[in-house]
């Protein structure tokens, strides 16, 4: 009888957080990705779990296209998830560290002794990015090779050549090198690739099922491929995974993501302290996730970008709500897309957006174009055009098509950059991240 109680009891919950969950405006939530895909503002899959419950799934645009076939994605289809592999990279760490293997005032040096400051720089530094690392792929040569495949010692030699920003644990400052690293570790204490170690620590303990680490996007595995948008769909560049690693090379669906990230706020994949210590914000930076908020709302996130493909997987404890979007393709960005969805699902105000496009003359474009150089940043930037599309291109990097948005305002969504041109001045002011750079004309 006490069972029968106890098994009423949690269907009954169950069932209660499901209702809870489908609350929101569906309808409302539907044509808004009716409005993007009419538009072409983006190119993706959504899924929202509330209390471990998939409530909401999504996708629009296509995984691939070539010429008139285009193939329509599909909430199976899987995606590049960048940066948000981090999150992956830390939980094994975290797992080595319980384990007894690794802990964090284990320096760089009992690995790669011939990388800068190795001697100084902890576990836990890296974590944090506050080893002073150089960002590699900031690094001139890095379009040169990021496309071909690099060894693990190919790329320490890239590393050791390149100066530290700043001396470890003096402050934070974003940097891949960090988890390229830390994925290498992982490999050499566990004595298995990143692939196999991601399937035996993580996917396979809680059934992601399309969640794994891959190579170059195939069609029979349903992986998309990513695009830029000028005019119309064109294909991006295709970094090679060895050249990401444990910083940006796993692929995923949304669904799966959700998944992963309940599992770990649940404590199925690290203890609580280890997650409190992911949590913990210094100078803005977690241990593999960033805090944020939303109307009031604390919650814990990390994004994605590679080339074209972007993602962002957010998670809210109060509310044990999850939020997932990959994409394959973006004018509208991620940034926006997510917290336009959780407007409509926490019931907030939100007009969906009417896209209008503005399409300038070739004359029309001519302002802008030139060399710009700014006294913030050692950073080189070209501004060309060709027809009606302008483009940027700082020095060492790929050529950026640039969408108009009226009064001088151009935006490159798949990076989250804005270029705000002042032709009068010479001169145009790059906002990403939050951040403004202000670049004057030189020629």
């Amino acid at each position: 009888m006490i069972k029968k109680i106890v098994g009423f009891l949690s269907l009954f919950l169950i069932l209660q957080s499901v209702t809870h969950a489908q609350s929101f405006n569906k309808a409302k939530l539907d044509s808004f990705f009716v409005a993007l895909k009419k538009h072409d503002q983006s190119m993706g899959s959504i899924a929202i779990a509330a209390n471990g419950v998939l409530v909401y799934q999504n996708s629009i645009g296509y995984s691939q296209i070539n010429g008139g076939l285009k193939t329509p994605t599909t909430i199976e289809t899987k995606y590049r998830i960048g940066s948000i592999s981090k999150m992956f990279t830390a939980v094994m760490i975290f797992q080595l560290i319980d384990e007894g293997k690794l802990n964090f005032e284990t320096t760089l040096s009992a690995f790669f002794p011939q990388l800068p400051n190795a001697e100084k720089i902890t576990i836990s530094q890296m974590l944090n990015h506050r080893s002073g690392l150089s960002e590699y792929n900031h690094d001139s040569l890095y379009v040169s090779y990021a496309t071909t495949h690099k060894s693990q010692a190919e790329m320490i030699a890239i590393f050791a050549r390149q100066k530290p920003v700043f001396e470890p644990d003096t402050k934070a400052e974003y940097s891949n090198t960090n988890f390229v690293l830390l994925g290498y570790i992982i490999e050499k204490l566990t004595g298995k690739t990143y692939a196999e170690a991601l399937e035996k620590r993580i996917t396979s303990k809680i059934g992601l099922t399309k969640t794994y680490y891959a190579a170059r996007a195939t069609a029979d595995k349903s992986e998309a491929y990513s695009f830029n948008y000028a005019g119309q769909w064109i294909p991006a560049t295709n970094t090679d995974i060895s050249v990401l690693g444990g910083a940006g090379g796993v692929v995923s669906t949304p669904a799966d993501l959700t998944k992963f990230i309940n599992a770990l706020f649940a404590g199925e994949l690290i203890n609580p302290a280890s997650l409190e210590l992911m949590k913990t914000m210094r100078d803005n930076y977690g241990m593999g996730m960033f805090a944020i908020s939303f109307d009031g709302k604390r919650g814990y996130e990390h994004n994605g970008g590679i080339d074209g493909f972007t993602s962002r997987l957010s998670y809210f404890p109060q509310e044990k709500l999850a939020i997932c979007y990959t994409s394959n393709g973006v004018r509208y960005t991620t940034f926006d897309l997510v917290n336009g969805a959780l407007s409509i699902y926490f019931n907030k105000p939100f007009k969906i957006p009417e896209f209008k496009t503005i399409t300038l003359t070739t004359a029309e474009l001519d302002k802008y174009v030139g060399n710009y150089s700014s006294t913030q940043i050692s950073l080189k930037i070209t501004v060309t055009k060709n027809n009606t599309t302008l483009f940027a291109q700082a020095a060492g990097y790929s050529l950026l098509p640039l969408e108009a948005k009226g009064s001088d305002k151009f935006v490159y969504a798949t990076a989250n950059i804005t270029l705000q041109f002042d032709p009068v001045k010479n001169s145009f002011i790059l906002i990403q991240g939050g951040t403004p750079y202000v670049f004057t004309k030189t020629n």
